[in-house]
Order: C-alpha cells, then structure tokens, then sequence
C-alpha cells in the first residue's frame, strides 16, 4: 500500500470513534501508507455542550455535543503525534468539518488554525433535521425522501461556494441508510444538475471530493460516491481526488482503499491528492 492513502478516519477524540491518535499512528505505519490523516469530527452545530441548546434527554446524538472541546483536542493530540511520528509516517494534521454553514463563526476558526493540514466539508443533517443516519424512511413516501435529498444537495451546494475546506466528504452520504440500511432504491439522475453544479463549484474554488470507501464495509456495498460520480467529477476538469475508509478505530483503518484507488483509475485519474499545510501533492496511482 505504499502509494495509497486513508485520509479519513476517526479517532477517541471523536464520540462515534475509539482508540488513541498513536493506536491509529500504528496501524496506518503498519500499512506502509503513503500519506495518512486523522480526521475526527467538528460538526458546528454541536459546537456546545448538549446542556446549551436545551434538554440533553429529549436529544439524539447527545453525546455529539461538546465538538468546540473535543475537536481541538484531536487538533492538539495530532501536533504533538507529528512530531514524534515524523520519521516513520506521513501524518497529516486533519478534521472532519460538519454542517459549518451551521454555525459559521467556529467553522471560520477551525478553518482558520495553522495547525491544519487537511479540513474534510462534510455534510450529515440538514438544517433543523436529524442526521441522515436516525431518519426513519421507511415512515415517509417517496415525495418526502426526495425533499430531503433535495434539501441535502442544496445545502451541500451552498457550503461548497463557502468553500473553506480541501475536499467535499461522502458527497452521497444519505444512500449509506437510505439504500443501504432501508433498501429504498433511489434514482440520483434527478439530482445531475445540482451534482454537476457542485462539481464544478468545487473545481472553480481549486477543492476536490473523496472517494469514501466505508460503504464497500457497509449495506449499501458501494463507495461514496460511487463510479458514475467519480466520472462525471473527473469530466468536468475535477482533479483532486481522496481516498479515506471513514474508519472509527484502528481495526478499520485502510479498509476498501485499494479498492478505492481502482475506481479512481477506472474514473480515468492517474494522480490521487494529499495535502500538506492546506496545499494539495500529488501522488500517482501504481
């Protein structure tokens, strides 16, 4: 796995993930990869402690509160990992940026920390829903399925022209429980226009999106996004392109990469992307 990279994964630090920034540090050294990121979670609207926006016991993802702390303690723990793993792996300093339009002055601050070597936008709920993941489809019909993707690429759209991130994450993230867990089948065409109008906002804005390859480890059985995705990226003049497993401990680490790197070469790119102080190298596929 010399010339592959995980550039998303997640870490303790992140309330979904477990195991320490070393854990991880080892196993991707294990892997021979060629570049490797940390990328715990920042969603800013939980920014604050659950106790701040009302009654904890009435919330789902509780215990997702708190990003403003535990983000910049991942941010703290990679510094200091990069200097005593310097000589034995590439690490990038990085952090999975969620929902920023939703509270954009600490979006603006993360964004802003030197430390950084590489911000994932992502994208899990949209304004004033649940995350995409406790939605229960299988209790609304097909106009209310395609509401919500409307408002998922709409909002997608709108923080791709903020654009103060490296890569769009997981750009078909709803399919991972829609079609995944709930094996409701849906049709993406009728969403091509505002794909290609993310696409090329990303592009016009020197931002690329990432092949996500937890979904190869999943129901849904394929990458996010998937083939037709990654072309229709690279036929717009997209050229930054990331793999990275989403994996939330170590075990998962590099999981569906290589598999990712040959969807990467059957989408037509030679080059995959990693990214140093927030300035993208280029990295070719063997």
């Amino acid at each position: 796995m010399k010339t592959l990279i995980d550039l998303h994964t997640h870490t303790g630090f992140s309330p979904d993930g477990k195991g320490a920034v070393e854990e991880s540090l080892k196993k991707a050294e294990t892997l021979g990869l060629a570049a490797f990121a940390v990328t715990d979670h920042c969603d800013c609207n939980f920014w604050h402690k659950a106790e701040h926006y009302g009654n904890p016991s009435e919330m789902k993802d509780v215990d997702m509160y708190g990003a403003g702390e535990y983000a910049l303690k991942s941010i703290d723990a990679q510094t200091a990992a990069k200097e005593k793993f310097s000589d034995r792996i590439n690490l990038l300093c990085g952090i999975e940026l969620g929902q920023p339009l939703q509270y954009l002055p600490k979006a603006e601050l993360i964004a802003a920390d030197k430390r950084l070597d590489f911000i994932i936008g992502s994208h899990h709920q949209n304004k004033g829903r649940d995350d995409f993941y406790w939605i229960e489809y299988d209790k609304l019909d097909t106009c209310e399925i395609h509401a919500l993707l409307n408002e998922y690429f709409t909002q997608v759209l709108e923080m791709c022209k903020w654009g103060k991130f490296d890569v769009l994450g997981h750009l078909t993230y709803p399919l991972r429980y829609i079609e995944g867990d709930c094996k409701i089948p849906i049709d993406l065409s009728r969403y091509e226009d505002i794909i290609r109008e993310i696409f090329c906002t990303l592009i016009s804005n020197g931002k690329g999106i990432e092949i996500n390859t937890s979904g190869y480890r999943q129901k849904y059985g394929k990458p996010l996004p998937d083939l037709e995705y990654v072309k229709l990226y690279r036929s717009l003049g997209g050229k930054i392109l990331t793999l990275g497993s989403d994996a939330h401990c170590a075990e998962d680490i590099g999981k569906g990469i290589a598999e990712g790197a040959e969807l990467a070469k059957a989408a037509g790119f030679e080059y995959l992307t990693y990214f140093k102080e927030r300035k993208p190298v280029f990295l070719k596929i063997e």
